[in-house]
Parts: C-alpha cells; sequence; structure tokens
C-alpha cells in the first residue's frame, strides 16, 4: 500500500527508514538568492513521505518557482488563469477514471514509483506567510507537505475532505518542526 491516510508514525528514523526515496529538487533562476536550502526540502518531503507510510522506492519532483510560473501552469493544465501557492502533478493511475478515458502512463523500468510533481510559488508562499504571522521556512514545508499529500490522493475540493486534509497537513508538520 502506498498511503495510509491517518496513521502517524510516532518515533520513526525517517532518514535512515526511507533513504532509497528520489526527491528531485529544482530551484528556479532569480530564487537561489533567497537561501532555500535544497537539503532541507528534501527532508521536508521525505518525511511527509515517510508519514504517510509511503514506499521507500518512491520518486517525486519538487519545484519552486515563480507566481508567473505557477499562474501559467494553472491556466494551461488546469483551465485556471490565476495564480495559486501550489500545484501538485500526479503520475499515479487516475483512480477517478472508471471509464478509462485517459491513456495509462508509461511504467519506466527502474523500478521506482513515479508520485509526480509539486510546485510552489515562492512569491505567493511569502505572502501566505506574512499573512499567518509565521517564517516563510513553515510555510514552505506547509505547501510541500499539501502537494505531496495531493500526489498521494487527498483531496480538498469538499469542506468535509479539506478537513481532512488539514488535520493530516498539521500531523505531518509536526514531526517536521
Amino acid at each position: 500500500m502506498l498511503i495510509s491516510p491517518v496513521e502517524t508514525l510516532p518515533g520513526l528514523c525517517y532518514d535512515d527508514q526511507h533513504t532509497g526515496m528520489e526527491i528531485n529538487i529544482l530551484i528556479d533562476e532569480g530564487l537561489e538568492s533567497y537561501n532555500l536550502q535544497v537539503d532541507w526540502l528534501e527532508a521536508v518531503a521525505r518525511r511527509a513521505l515517510a508519514a504517510q507510510n509511503a514506499d521507500s522506492n518512491v520518486e517525486l519532483s519538487l519545484v519552486i518557482t515563480t507566481q508567473e510560473e505557477v499562474q501559467r501552469l494553472n491556466r494551461e493544465y488546469l483551465g485556471k488563469d490565476r495564480p495559486t501557492d501550489v500545484l501538485a502533478f500526479s503520475m499515479l493511475p487516475n483512480a477517478e477514471d472508471t471509464e478509462g478515458n485517459l491513456p495509462p502512463f508509461i511504467t519506466p523500468p527502474d523500478g521506482l514509483i513515479h508520485l509526480g510533481e509539486v510546485i510552489i510559488s515562492y512569491p505567493q508562499a511569502v505572502i501566505q506567510a506574512e499573512e499567518h504571522h509565521h517564517p516563510i521556512k513553515r510555510e514552505i514545508a506547509i505547501l510541500t507537505i499539501h502537494g505531496i499529500l495531493h500526489l498521494l490522493g487527498y483531496q480538498d475540493e469538499k469542506p468535509e475532505l479539506k478537513c481532512l486534509m488539514a488535520a493530516r497537513e498539521a500531523d505531518i508538520l509536526s514531526y517536521i518542526e
């Protein structure tokens, strides 16, 4: 099983148990000067995955980019011409596609489960950190967790799903901070 939506893993040594995970971090040009630490970003992603009991042979990409780039992706792929804080593009089979309308992803022969990409707007994260009166690092962690939960199948379109997801985010964040 890839995820366990409600279980937590108290006392788990995340880095020792999940060393096979492949976390690719990309920080767009112009954002390097904001002192985003790749090791820290990778650790947040690993711990979020471990808290969800993700297999150790998973791979995902985490992209920190501009507001304009996130808005462009939101428009092109989701049909929403507005900025947002985080986008998640899953590569897992679409469970909602019960009629087989979407072509399946071709599974690479590397033995990894390719979860997809989490794309964070750094400028939007700054705005939200200021609004919530907490450090930007905390906001980036929250958005990383949020995006990973989306990759693992969590949804937040309905109020009850949003509450479940927010509770899980807070639980995972408590292990990271």
